[in-house]
C-alpha cells in the first residue's frame, strides 16, 4: 500500500518502511507523527481525497534530527568590486513510515 501525503509544503509518495526527510518537526527521536493523506494507492484501487482522504492516516516515526548539506549563495555586482558569499544549512528530520491505513 502506498500513499501520497502533504508534508513540508510538498507532496510525497510513501510506502510502508520507507525513510524520508522533511524540514524539522517538533518531537524527539522515537515519537510518532501523523501526516495528511491526499491519495491512497492499494493495488488496483485508488482513493483520491478532496483535498484529503477522510479517515486515512499515515503514521511515521522520528528516527533522527540533523542538518541538510550546506547551500552556498553569492551576490556579485559588476564594476564596483562588490562580492558577498553566504550559506545556509536547513534543519531536517528523518522519518520512517510505520503504517498506512485507509480509514
Amino acid at each position: 500500500m502506498e500513499a501520497i501525503v502533504r508534508a513540508d509544503g510538498r507532496q510525497l509518495r510513501l510506502a510502508e518502511g520507507q525513510e524520508f526527510e522533511i524540514s524539522r518537526v517538533a518531537g524527539e527521536p522515537g515519537d510518532t507523527v501523523d501526516l495528511d493523506v491526499m491519495m491512497v494507492l492499494d493495488g488496483a484501487s485508488v482513493t483520491v481525497g478532496t483535498p484529503l482522504v477522510s479517515g486515512a492516516l499515515v503514521k511515521a516515526r522520528i528516527t533522527q534530527h540533523g542538518r541538510a548539506p550546506k547551500l552556498v549563495f553569492m551576490k556579485y555586482k559588476n564594476k564596483v568590486r562588490y562580492r558577498r558569499k553566504f550559506g545556509h544549512r536547513q534543519q531536517v528530520t528523518r522519518l520512517v513510515v510505520e503504517s498506512i491505513s485507509k480509514g
